[in-house]
């Protein structure tokens, strides 16, 4: 599954008032991992910023006179999101903004028409989700990132591409991490843990086509050793309690 994490800047804050693109910042996902795949890009209005839009994000005219109008690099970054899911915080105003955009583009009969997002895209606002999941708090960026001990010390201010970096941080965690969890024996063994690798996947298999691989006598000690080096740290485990009441029975690991 390929994800498109974004965000954007403007220079106000309703199109309809003839308020332009800026900044468009957008991270890759594949399979809930990150590629390393980014778009960044800054745009020259054609028009005045709001003061009050610059206290946001700290961009001016004069950082956009020389950048490349909407209309010279709107092939690229169409071909960098068309087809995605799209992951946006407060998806209306960004979709709202990129739909404007295009829709002016077609207005001076420029061909291929691009756009509308919705009907390329699918689109995942990551604030209804997290309003759905913390009912009646704060579900600003900067307050997920808080919540979910995300590191956003670099956030000093707005910046779209930071904002996409961040915010797909904050979606992984807020949806339960990655999918497929993958735990390296250099890089996460203890001095007495057992090497190996721990893949979680989807299957899907007729029942029965499984076979059932037995322990050796050496992975048994092991996991016998493994067990008692927990018994002896904890003092007390639920499993012993277990076993005494019920008769023998296989240990947990």
């Amino acid at each position: 599954m390929r994800q498109i994490v974004l965000d954007t800047e403007t220079t106000g804050i309703d199109p309809k008032e003839g308020h332009r693109l800026i900044e468009i910042g957008a991270v890759e996902l594949v399979n809930r991992r990150l590629t390393g795949q980014t778009y960044h890009q800054y745009i020259n209005p054609q028009r005045e910023i709001e003061a009050e839009a610059i206290a946001v994000h700290g961009i001016t005219n004069d950082d956009l006179n020389d950048k490349p109008v909407f209309a010279e690099i709107a092939g690229a970054f169409w071909d960098f999101v068309c087809g995605a899911e799209l992951v946006i915080h407060n998806a209306a105003f960004d979709v709202g903004f990129i739909d404007h955009e295009f829709m002016l583009l077609h207005a001076q009969r420029r061909e291929p028409r691009l756009g509308p997002v919705a009907e390329h895209c699918s689109i995942l606002d990551t604030l209804r989700l997290a309003r759905d999941r913390h009912p009646g708090q704060r579900n600003n960026l900067d307050a997920l990132c808080k919540r979910y001990e995300i590191d956003n010390g670099r956030r000093v201010l707005h910046g779209a591409l930071l904002d996409a970096e961040i915010l797909a941080e904050v979606y992984l965690a807020m949806t339960g991490g990655q999918t497929a969890l993958t735990l390296d024996a250099e890089e996460r063994r203890s001095d007495d843990a057992m090497a190996g690798e721990l893949s979680i996947r989807r299957l899907s298999l007729a029942p029965g086509s499984l076979s059932v691989l037995h322990p050796t006598a050496d992975e048994l000690s092991a996991h016998q050793g493994k067990l008692e080096q927990i018994r002896q740290a904890a003092g007390c485990c639920h499993w012993d309690t277990l076993a005494e009441a019920s008769g023998p029975a296989v240990e947990p690991s």
